[in-house]
């Protein structure tokens, strides 16, 4: 039985309120209608107190006085507690004067030192174009709720920063723009290294890179229709047929794909000929790592490069391009998206498919989402369970993904839309239509409002996810993902 949560009686600003054991000052103010001004708290995250500016004054039970950030102190049974008091208005306004200093231009700074008084800082600026405060909301909404943790404080001090390992391009980045969207001075500094795709920043990608008409839950296209290959692989085999005829006809002479590797495990690889890419053929419904790959091999030179990915790679594939191509005009790079709605942790997925299926993942020879339904097959034979029933082996951060076509790739590929055997292709660039040129292929229609239905749930999915952040503000274009490619190479 669950032991009873008891209420305690303190005042604040001399109004006594009820507040269950446990609760924040700030979250019993809050009740109250009493304003305290905060930069680092989120209710949907853990409680920080690194800005301060919540702080009150409170007098416990022995008569102590002393300033504590109310954020993160419980409230207790008789505690006194003042927000607006003469040292609690002089200790805002010296964080206050601190926070101008650190940000002269961020506009939510201002409003907040005029409101206290603080017209101009008084401490020195170091940089007049800083505008990240160190609050660590970007971090925690990264790594509580998304769970990608690709971003932490480095150093300590006044060279403290919010970046990536190693100041590197990301690996663990998703694209997701919760770190963007929760920022309360809207830092673009994490821009750097890591991918937050916002709807501005996807109408440049869509304009940069891509051709065709606009469809706000496709995406832009020039084409989309259903095929079907000679070559054996995940349905259609159409990813597998774009990339070996794109290697024999010179337009890429690298391509990023992933390889599974001992049991189901998989990893990114660099494939240099037609006999690599017909080894990595088939989806593993993993979460890879390859975006460093692509700077690797940028970095050796190589400058007509090809990549398969979903959509939270393809978005830092993207962003990484465009942060190259100033330094590397010459860099083409032709990306092949795979459809995805989710994507797994191998060894959650292992656990659960003993768990649900009695099988060893690490034992299927092949793997198949369709329909709803995950299929592993293992010696001709099938094994089937909703992939409901696996929702605890998924990767974090595909519940707040809203990309299920691969939006920013030239060309996409996956299994919604169209019958088993057959893949479903959406060309969005004259790269995407010059990898057609020449492939031998079977074609019909697709099922666009079957298409439409699910890219329509995946959206809604990840905008109910992002209400937890900003109930009236979340992305519109590709937003979060750790993605399961429903692809078909």
């Amino acid at each position: 039985m669950e032991a009873e949560i008891r209420e305690v009686t303190l005042k604040i600003d001399d109004k006594e309120v009820k507040a269950k054991e446990g609760t924040s000052i700030l979250q019993a103010a809050k009740t109250m209608g009493i304003d305290i001004p905060t930069l680092c708290y989120h209710k949907a995250l853990s409680t920080f107190g690194s800005c301060r500016l919540c702080s009150v004054e409170i007098i416990d039970k022995t008569g102590r006085k002393r300033i504590v950030t109310s954020c993160n102190y419980p409230v207790q049974e008789g505690l006194t507690v003042y927000t607006k008091s003469e040292k609690v208005i002089k200790t805002r306004r010296v964080l206050l004067d601190l926070l101008l200093s650190r940000c002269p231009k961020v506009p939510k700074i201002k409003e907040l030192a005029l409101e206290y008084g603080v017209q101009a800082p008084s401490f020195s600026v170091a940089n007049e174009n800083e505008d990240c405060i160190l609050c660590g909301l970007c971090t925690r909404v990264c790594g509580e709720l998304v769970g990608a943790h690709a971003i932490d404080f480095a150093k300590s001090g006044v060279e403290r920063e919010v970046t990536a390992p190693y100041h590197e391009f990301s690996n663990d980045c998703i694209g997701c723009g919760a770190c963007a969207l929760i920022c309360p001075t809207n830092s673009r500094r994490l821009r750097i290294n890591t991918y937050p795709v916002l709807e501005e920043d996807a109408k440049k990608i869509n304009d940069q890179f891509l051709k065709g008409t606009f469809d706000e839950n496709l995406g832009v296209s020039s084409g989309m229709f259903g095929a079907k290959t000679n070559i054996k692989g995940q349905d259609g085999g159409m990813a597998t047929a774009l990339l070996v005829s794109g290697m024999q006809r010179g337009l890429f002479d690298s391509a990023i794909v992933v390889q599974r590797t001992e049991g189901y495990n998989a990893e990114a690889v660099v494939a240099e000929n037609v006999d690599d890419i017909v080894k990595a053929k088939g989806t593993k419904y993993l979460r890879v790592h390859m975006l460093s790959l692509l700077t690797d091999l940028v970095a050796k030179g190589k400058r007509k490069i090809a990549l398969v990915g979903t959509p939270c790679e393809v978005r830092g594939a993207r962003k990484i391009q465009q942060a190259l191509l100033g330094e590397h005009p010459d860099l083409q790079l032709t990306i092949i998206g795979l459809f995805c709605f989710e994507a797994f942790n191998h060894d959650e997925l292992k656990e659960a498919a003993q768990k649900l299926m009695n099988i060893d993942i690490d034992s299927v020879d092949k793997t198949q989402i369709t329909k709803g339904k995950f299929i592993a097959t293992i010696n001709g034979t099938d094994h089937t369970i909703s992939v409901r029933e696996l929702s605890a082996a998924q990767t974090h951060g595909c519940e707040f993904c809203d990309d299920l076509t691969n939006k920013f790739a030239d060309i996409s590929v996956g299994s919604v839309g169209t019958p088993d055997s057959f893949s479903t292709v959406i060309v969005r660039s004259d790269i995407g239509s010059k990898l057609l040129e020449g492939l031998e292929y079977t074609k019909l229609d697709v099922n666009k409002e079957e298409l439409i239905k699910i890219a329509t749930f995946k959206k809604s999915r990840a905008k109910k996810n992002f209400a937890k952040i900003v109930p009236s503000e979340i992305p519109s274009q590709p937003s979060v993902a750790s993605c399961s490619p429903t692809a078909k190479s």
